[in-house]
């Protein structure tokens, strides 16, 4: 029962808060607050897969007009390459999930420093920070250039 107790404590604290710089990074508060908005962006994309899934299965596959056909194979086919970004977007939020659960969420993966508040609220599934994002991205380009 205490259990319960504080996790509708916490709901409450977090209701209207928002990370500050100015906190300890990566204290219990914020693990919590960017594991909600972790989640609750997972549930979103889920419920749009699956609305997505059922209009797929409800439009009709017999359209009399070609045109009509192609237009309806060409839009389930954009959606279809929109949820496999989603599908690999759950990956990373399974993983950022995870990083929370061992302490490593909120770090960068190359340096090991703070990734920042702000980037996180961001993008809350970053693994880099700034500058570490940007040399990659550097490096990339010249190689892509190449």
């Amino acid at each position: 029962m205490a259990a319960k107790k504080k996790n509708s404590a916490t709901a409450i604290d977090l209701k209207d808060y928002r990370p500050s710089e100015k906190e300890e990074f990566m204290n219990e508060r914020q693990k919590e607050y960017f594991r909600r908005k972790l989640m609750d962006w997972k549930n979103d994309i889920l419920k749009e897969s699956k609305y997505t899934l059922e209009q797929l299965q409800e439009e009709s596959l017999h359209l009399p007009d070609l045109a009509d056909r192609a237009s309806s194979e060409t839009d389930k086919a954009i959606e279809l390459r929109t949820r496999d970004r989603q599908r690999k977007l759950i990956a990373k939020i399974d993983s950022a999930l995870r990083r929370i659960e061992t302490g490593e969420y909120g770090f960068c993966e190359e340096t090991g420093e703070p990734i920042g508040i702000r980037r996180l609220e961001a993008r809350p599934i970053a693994t880099l920070s700034l500058e570490a994002q940007e040399r990659h991205e550097r490096a990339e380009k010249v190689h892509r250039d190449d």
